[in-house]
């Protein structure tokens, strides 16, 4: 990790202290919230309950031909929502669960040399706002996903509004877990896991529909080859699952009802053996305003 975060800060240093090109930097940020809501007063009969749920998305782009051979793109997304629920006999409200939380930040610069493929250097961090699963301490950005490639690209379309872009290298994944409980002693601890392996990522982006659609699509598979954690799971049962690929497949279709108002279909596919040997799903469809920023 350290080795990839010097190189991308040596190639800042260097590109900003160079003539870059003439393109300014391509700047967008899409924010939007939703919210659906029912509630029944305190002496009404039939065993419903009230509920409110509401989500907020944020998708920000900063993107730039730094000089004639370096183009640097960094994509955030941040996801965040609760459901807030009555208890269906006294109709009193109960505190809220969180039903989204995800916070995705990714790096890359494509060294943009003329070849078939580029050489691109990339770095991403995945983490979550809260985490809620210990019930006894919630902690903040945990755990962290971070990865780090170094590899080759191939973009097979680039223009204002389409882009699909494939990329194919080596790294190293980094699995950070803050304040673990230890159940023997009662103390709190970090916990890291290393696994080094191939990663493919793949990315599309498209308007549809005369742009009152737009669908957007990512692929990623890790495979892992080396784990710290191997010589630990030897003789378990689960010994091997860290040697299998994790798979992260997301789809955003979105509808442009009107200039502020837009209906989102999420879809995702996860699978990770070593926490579920079964694949994951995960599906919303949601109403809501929208606001672009940039």
């Amino acid at each position: 990790m350290k080795t990839l975060v010097l190189l991308l800060s040596f190639s800042v240093i260097m590109t900003s202290s160079m003539d870059a090109a003439a393109e300014d930097w391509n700047l967008s940020a899409d924010l939007n919230l939703t919210l659906a809501q029912n509630a029944y007063s305190d002496n009404w009969v039939g065993g419903e309950s009230g509920s409110l749920t509401w989500q907020f998305n944020s998708n920000t782009l900063a993107e730039k031909q730094l000089n004639n051979w370096i183009h640097n793109k960094n994509t955030l997304k941040l996801l965040f929502g609760q459901t807030h629920n009555q208890d269906p006999d006294t109709k009193k409200w109960l505190s809220p669960v969180k039903s989204t939380d995800l916070i995705d930040l990714e790096s890359t610069f494509r060294f943009t040399l003329g070849g078939f493929v580029d050489p691109i250097l990339a770095l991403r961090v995945i983490t979550q706002f809260i985490d809620q699963s210990d019930p006894a301490k919630d902690r903040w950005l945990n755990p962290l996903d971070i990865t780090e490639t170094l590899g080759i690209a191939k973009v097979f379309i680039k223009d204002e509004k389409r882009e699909w872009m494939a990329r194919l290298g080596a790294g190293f994944r980094e699995l950070i877990y803050r304040d673990v409980l230890d159940p023997d002693t009662g103390t709190r601890d970090t916990e890291t896991a290393t696994i080094g392996g191939f990663e493919f990522v793949n990315d599309f982006t498209t308007p549809l529909a005369k742009e009152k659609l737009a669908f957007t699509s990512k692929l990623t598979v890790f495979q892992a080859v080396y784990s710290t954690e191997s010589d630990e799971l030897k003789g378990l049962p689960e010994e091997d699952y860290w040697k299998y690929p994790d798979v992260n497949f997301e789809n955003i279709l979105t509808v442009h009802l009107t200039k502020y108002l837009i209906m989102n279909f999420y879809l995702q596919v996860l699978y990770d053996k070593e926490i579920d040997l079964a694949g994951r799903f995960k599906q919303t469809m949601s109403l809501g305003v929208t606001y672009k920023l940039l």
